[in-house]
């Protein structure tokens, strides 16, 4: 039987509320767009499904706050097991809801169960405080205490390690949660709340609701006292409405929005060291990550030279269907993506950019767009200002440390940058300068669990991963003895 009539034939297409899977109000078709077919019908929430799975977490919050931390961390230990015994069953899920090459796919299968495993270690770690105070008179004992009800809201360019890397801090620390993943890629979503009931989750601790777009259900559920944390990972346009509401009731959240990302490669980088990493900030995943490289400058002594091997490499990439294991670039995510990509190249050509390659989207079926380079791009493109979110390179030559500065600062973004130098002295002070949470020192890469991801400035507010993603989702609370 295939994954897809699986899939029709499972209740996993339904809402998962309370450790059961419950019919919706409605429903909503999930697109293959590799082919544009309907892979299956899922369940959408209406009002009472939300109250549901807040009673849900609500009724669940008093005994997983209370559950040993060795009891959770051994439940996501087994979930983390679980989603590599399924590993490649999981992939396929990715490759058909989101379009994700399978090295991608596999890849993001691998990169969220290591939420699960890093958070496991992590739950057994909780630590308070007690010291005496400076005048003598009491101790000062700090305890750590769980948020409560989280509401988590996920993009669809990561559907199953965007949930993992939430709901892994949450219920390690002592949170149940409600998680609503995105409307084009719900199915990743509901089997890792699969998982994670199978590994031993007790009925409630995760709810998953399905819903078109980031209103209606999610405003229901902020609406309700009971929910405690808001956590949100979009574009900063959603996540300001978002913080808005979530201000007017001062919940506290956490938003990991919108990116720009700047790759620098001075004169003196190791130039194919400088593609390689390029190939990887920007493509991976079809570019369609919030880090991905976005606005390429490159020094005036290697650009015409970075240019021509960067353009060698992305035309040589094979396009296509990711279950299909020779792809290296799948398909958009739907239709819309790729009339905004043609529409920045378009806006670009027309300001005297030069196509090195690509610069089209072939017909279909499929949502697909060429790999494309862009030389002799104005400083002040209006490309440069956006998150392209496809396989897209923008090369805009600089000649000193202090231009290329100042223009990967010329942004309300700030999640990541990526430099490319062979002198270290200067790639520590540009990566100290440049406004992002996030650097990259000659490397293509940066996402591990361990490591706190998040940015500055519009891009967001806390962090994920790392024992910093835990404090998210912990209260301090001080107790004078």
């Amino acid at each position: 039987m295939s994954l897809v009539d699986e899939l029709l034939r499972a209740p996993k297409t339904r809402l998962h509320i309370g450790g059961e899977w419950t019919e919706g109000e409605s429903e909503m078709d999930v697109l293959d767009p590799a082919t544009e077919q309907v892979l299956a019908s899922v369940s959408t929430a209406g009002r009472v499904q939300a109250a549901a799975a807040v009673d849900a977490a609500w009724g669940a919050a008093p005994e997983w706050a209370a559950a040993p931390p060795r009891k959770r961390s051994e439940i996501l230990r087994r979930a983390f097991e679980i989603m590599l015994e399924r590993e490649e069953r999981l992939a396929e899920l990715i490759v058909l809801e989101n379009g994700k090459a399978w090295p991608d796919a596999l890849g993001e299968v691998r990169y969220g169960a290591e939420f699960f495993r890093w958070f496991s270690e992590e739950a057994v770690r909780i630590t308070g405080e007690i010291r005496t105070a400076p005048g003598g008179d009491k101790r000062i004992v700090v305890l750590p205490e769980p948020v409560g009800v989280s509401l988590m809201v996920t993009p669809w360019n990561f559907p199953a390690a965007m949930a993992t890397r939430k709901m892994a801090p949450a219920l390690a620390a002592g949170c149940t949660v409600i998680l609503k993943p995105a409307s084009d890629t719900p199915l990743s979503a509901l089997a890792v709340a699969d998982i994670l009931m199978e590994a031993g989750l007790p009925p409630g601790a995760v709810n998953v609701v399905t819903a078109r777009g980031s209103s209606g259900v999610v405003d229901d559920i902020l609406d309700d006292p009971r929910v405690r944390k808001l956590s949100f990972t979009g574009s900063t346009e959603v996540g300001r409405l978002l913080m808005a509401k979530a201000g007017s009731r001062i919940m506290r959240t956490s938003m990991e929005l919108g990116g720009n990302a700047p790759f620098v490669v001075f004169d003196d980088a190791d130039l194919e060291a400088a593609v390689e990493g390029a190939m990887v900030a920007k493509m991976r995943c079809g570019g369609e990550t919030c880090v991905a490289a976005n606005r390429f400058y490159v020094q005036a002594g290697v650009a015409e030279a970075f240019t021509s091997r960067l353009g060698e490499a992305m035309s040589s990439l094979r396009m296509g269907s990711g279950l299909d294991r020779s792809t290296e670039v799948g398909p958009m995510i739907n239709a819309r993506a790729i009339e905004k990509i043609e529409s920045l190249v378009e806006g670009a050509v027309d300001d005297d950019a030069t196509v090195v390659t690509g610069g089209n989207a072939p017909s279909g079926p499929g949502y697909f767009y060429e790999p494309t380079v862009l030389s002799d791009v104005s400083p002040d493109a209006v490309i440069l200002g956006h998150e392209i979110f496809g396989p897209v390179a923008p090369v805009v030559p600089f000649e000193t440390e202090e231009e290329v500065i100042a223009a990967a600062n010329d942004t309300e973004h700030g999640l990541i940058s990526y430099v490319y130098t062979g002198d270290f002295v200067r790639g520590i002070r540009v990566a100290e300068a440049i406004e992002s949470g996030m650097v990259a020192l000659n490397r293509g890469l940066v996402s591990d669990a361990a490591a706190p991801f998040g940015g500055v400035k519009q891009s967001g507010v806390g962090r994920e991963g790392s024992h910093h993603g835990m404090d998210e989702y912990l209260e301090l609370k001080y107790l004078a003895w």
